[in-house]
């Protein structure tokens, strides 16, 4: 069985692999024993603390098939970003010239260095090993926090973020971040990807561009990767669209790729999860997978099934074995959603 858990410290070693496994341009997971020490730490501390509203808790959680005891995936959400470290963005923008003299009017798309999304959510880290990437694996690790936000709402910003992967080549080279290493960084994109992972962000307020970009003086080359995604991204992107997700015009300061967002209530999994009454005994056949998950939130637990849920009732009835996975006995709420 594959159950998503709170990530532990004894998850080191199979994190550390996922960061090795995960390659260029997965910025939160950088190959640093300290930082993904202090990372699962930080996760640990922010599943057993009580809050009064989201400040820079992190929640990160892993896959583990229980059959082998392997963690083989990943996926994170943050509170609230930028409420301790800077949380950059590029703004797209328009700006118009226009002169009855002369009879020309033109349109010329701006980028502006903004913090706009300091203290929105975040969906992050999601990891899902080769051998496992099947049978909706992947669908269910992503969506499974579309329950934990459901059911734990309070303890996150409205507006949910995801930053999405831009175009970069094999050996993790972007096009758009080529012109910012030459006129300004002066590093290159693995080294500044690695710095801003580290959370060591002062060289970007140092050394980016402080005034508004005009994007048609940049090579064309760059100017065409601007708000587009890594092939390898288009998967998640795409459940994030039907999700409800959409870029409003910010883009990543390195490689350009879109930030997509939504309202935390708009949230199409959110909106249909719902909340049921376990009864344990002998499941009933049924073709119709779930995503299920506790209600908890230091012992939180998800997984998919195969359950019988109907709208004339609040029970749904769980195998002893899959009761005992979550964590949950007869007469306990449990929150599904349909795959």
């Amino acid at each position: 069985m594959l159950i998503i858990r709170p990530i532990r410290s004894s998850d080191f070693a199979a994190l550390y692999h996922i960061a090795e496994e995960s390659g260029h341009g997965f910025t939160s997971l950088p190959v640093n024993e300290e930082l993904l020490r202090n990372k699962i730490a930080r996760s640990e501390a922010s599943f057993v603390k009580t809050i009064d509203k989201p400040f820079d808790e992190g929640y990160l959680m892993v896959l583990e098939d229980t059959d082998t005891q392997e963690v083989v995936g990943t996926c994170g959400l943050e509170a609230a970003v930028g409420m301790v470290d800077a949380f950059y963005h590029y703004r797209l923008g328009t700006e118009v010239y226009h002169s009855e003299q002369i009879d020309v009017r033109n349109e010329v798309e701006t980028l502006t260095l903004c913090h706009d999304y300091t203290g929105s959510a975040e969906l992050c880290t999601l990891f899902l090993g080769d051998k496992y990437r099947k049978n909706n694996n992947g669908r269910m690790l992503s969506r499974s926090r579309f329950l934990f936000l459901a059911q734990h709402s309070e303890r996150f910003g409205e507006t949910v973020i995801a930053e999405m992967r831009g175009e970069s080549d094999a050996e993790g080279n972007s096009p758009f971040y080529t012109w910012l290493q030459q006129h300004f960084l002066g590093i290159d994109f693995v080294q500044a990807d690695y710095l801003s992972g580290l959370g060591q962000k002062a060289f970007m307020a140092e050394m980016m561009p402080k005034n508004t970009v005009y994007v048609c003086m940049l090579p064309e080359a760059a100017q065409k990767v601007i708000g587009e995604v890594h092939t390898n991204t288009r998967p998640a992107l795409n459940l994030l669209q039907a999700e409800g997700f959409r870029c409003r015009g910010y883009v990543d300061i390195f490689d350009g790729g879109p930030t997509v967002e939504c309202n935390i209530n708009d949230i199409r999994s959110v909106r249909e999860s719902r909340l049921l009454t376990v009864k344990v005994g002998d499941m009933p056949a049924s073709d119709s997978s779930f995503i299920l998950s506790n209600t908890l939130l230091a012992d939180y637990r998800a997984t998919s099934a195969k359950l019988l849920v109907s709208d004339e009732t609040d029970e749904v009835i769980l195998s002893p074995e899959l009761a005992a996975a979550l964590m949950v006995a007869t007469g306990d709420p449990i929150r599904v959603l349909a795959m």
